[in-house]
C-alpha cells in the first residue's frame, strides 16, 4: 500500500491475543499502540490536534507550534510537524527520559528543559509563556477537544470493528491526558454498553482515586499541582494534575472501577510481556497490563477483556525499567560462549 505522507499511516493499530500471562477462562487482548509510526498511542493526538487547527484556521501555514510534554505527544508532534512544515517547541520537566528529548531534536524539534522541582505544571506554564510571548500555536493536549475527537474518531471504532459481533466486557486503560479515555469510552458507553470501563493510576499518586477536584482556571488548565500527586515511574501516565479531559470522562459516570497500580509491578509486568509474549512496550503499557491482569483473574468465564498498551519500550532505555539489563555478558552467556573450541580459545 502506498501513503501519500507518514501521518497517513497513524492508527489501525493490531489486538494482540495473550497467550501466556492470561488466566485460563478469558480472552486477553491487547491494543498495541506502540505500531504507531513514532511508537505510541500520542501520534494520534499530535495528527488530531494538528489537523483541527488547520481546520479552524488557529494554526497558520509556517507558525511555530509548541507544547508541554513528557515525551510521546512531543515525538509525535514532531514528527507530524515534520511532515507538515510546522516549526516546533517542546517544554518538557528535567527528570523525563533524555532518549525522548534526543528522538525529539532528531526529528527537528527545539526542546526547552524546565526544572524538575516544578513537574508538570511547570512545564505547561512555561509552554503558555513562550506561547504568549512569541505568538506561537500552543496545541494544549490536556484540555483541547481534538485530542478526544481523534480518539472517538479512530481508537473507539477500531476497538468496535475489531469486537464486532463479539462480547467485549473490560476496556482497561490508563489515562495520561485524558485524550484516550474520554474519546473512546463516550463511544463504548453509547454503542457497547455492557464494556465495563476500567481507569489505572498509580498506587502512590491516586488522583482519580482521591476524589478531590484539580483546581483550574478558566480555561481547564490547572493553576497548580493536585495535592495527592506523588512522583512514580509510570511517565506520562499521570502529571502532578488532573488533565480537564480525564476529569470530564470521570463527570459522565461511565467508568466502572478505579484500579491502582504499584511501580513494581508495571516494571515487572513490562518485562514479562516482552519475555513471555514477545510484546515490547514500555512502563505505562506494563501498568494497564497488570491492571488488566486483576479484571482477568476476577472475570467470569469465557469474559473478553481488551487492555491498552500505549508505547514501546525503546523510550525507557534510561529509566528503572533497563536498569538490570547488562551490555556485557553474564556468566550464564560467558558459558555458553566457552561451550565451543572458539570460545575456549578467546576466554
Amino acid at each position: 500500500m502506498k501513503y501519500q505522507s507518514i501521518t497517513e499511516t497513524i492508527g489501525n493499530t493490531p489486538v494482540v491475543r495473550i497467550n501466556h500471562l492470561a488466566p485460563k477462562g478469558v480472552n486477553l487482548f491487547v491494543k498495541v499502540e506502540a505500531f504507531n509510526p513514532l511508537g505510541s498511542i500520542k501520534d494520534r493526538l499530535a495528527l488530531g490536534v494538528i489537523e483541527a487547527a488547520e481546520r479552524s484556521g488557529e494554526l497558520k501555514p509556517g507558525q511555530t507550534v509548541i507544547e508541554a510534554t513528557s515525551g510521546n505527544t512531543g515525538i509525535g508532534l514532531a514528527m507530524v510537524c515534520a511532515a507538515k512544515g510546522y516549526p516546533l517547541v517542546l517544554t518538557m520537566a528535567e527528570p523525563f527520559s533524555v532518549e525522548r528529548r534526543k528522538l525529539m531534536r532528531f526529528l527537528g524539534a527545539k526542546v526547552i528543559i524546565t526544572p524538575a522541582a516544578e513537574r508538570a505544571v511547570g512545564m505547561v506554564n512555561k509552554a503558555a509563556e513562550l506561547a504568549k510571548a512569541h505568538g506561537w500555536f500552543m496545541t494544549r493536549q490536556f484540555e483541547n477537544e481534538a485530542n478526544a475527537d481523534i480518539h472517538t474518531r479512530t481508537t473507539a471504532r477500531e476497538i468496535l470493528d475489531d469486537f464486532s459481533g463479539e462480547r467485549l466486557d473490560y476496556w482497561v486503560t490508563g489515562y495520561g491526558t485524558g485524550g484516550t479515555l474520554k474519546g473512546v469510552a463516550r463511544v463504548l458507553a453509547r454503542e457497547r454498553p455492557d464494556t465495563r470501563i476500567v481507569v489505572c493510576e498509580p498506587l502512590d499518586s491516586q488522583l482519580l482515586g482521591s476524589g478531590i477536584e484539580q483546581a483550574r482556571h478558566a480555561d481547564g488548565t490547572p493553576s497548580g499541582p493536585h495535592p495527592t500527586f506523588k512522583p512514580h515511574p509510570m511517565q506520562g501516565w499521570t502529571p502532578d494534575f488532573i488533565p480537564k479531559l480525564a476529569a470530564d470522562a470521570v463527570e459522565t459516570k461511565v467508568i466502572h472501577r478505579l484500579l491502582p497500580i504499584s511501580g513494581a509491578d508495571a516494571i515487572r509486568f513490562s518485562k514479562e510481556l516482552a519475555t513471555r509474549e514477545g510484546i515490547f512496550v514500555g512502563i505505562t503499557s506494563g501498568a494497564t497490563f497488570a491492571g488488566a491482569l486483576q479484571i482477568a483473574a476476577e472475570a467470569e468465564k469465557g469474559a473478553n477483556i481488551l487492555c491498552m498498551l500505549p508505547d514501546t519500550g525503546e523510550r525507557y532505555l534510561s529509566t528503572p525499567l533497563f536498569a538490570d539489563v547488562a551490555a556485557d555478558m553474564n556468566d550464564e552467556e560467558l558459558k555458553i560462549s566457552r561451550s565451543t573450541p572458539s570460545g575456549q580459545l578467546n576466554s
